[in-house]
């Protein structure tokens, strides 16, 4: 009997809560506060910080910082807007730091 191995998917580094699905990544090719950092489509269980406009390696955005729900570790932040055409496609998505997530299920 095969062992049922449920979805990949992304850790609080923390405490182990979930935070996202490996299939709601949009890109790895990003960098966070500490280093790289993956963009994912969806998020869950975390709390959503106050918005505010940041100079990004991109350009001028207004992001909310977002924190584990559980621990309240910050593992990165939401795009709320893009000034800029060509960064639309970032709005509503979620940045999450490598070194604040880990594995589970792969």
């Amino acid at each position: 009997m095969a062992d049922l191995v449920g979805p990949r998917l992304y850790s609080c580094c923390n405490c182990r809560n979930h935070v996202s699905l490996h299939d709601d990544i949009v890109s790895k090719a990003f960098q966070g506060r500490n280093g790289r950092a993956f963009l994912f489509s969806h998020a869950m269980n975390i709390v959503v910080g106050p918005k505010e406009d940041r100079h990004l390696l991109t350009g001028l955005h207004t992001v909310a910082d977002i924190s584990c729900a559980d621990c309240h570790e910050v593992l990165g932040w939401k795009y709320e807007r893009a000034y800029e055409a060509s960064q639309k496609y970032k709005e509503g998505k979620f940045i999450l730091e490598k070194s604040k997530i880990v594995k589970e299920n792969w």
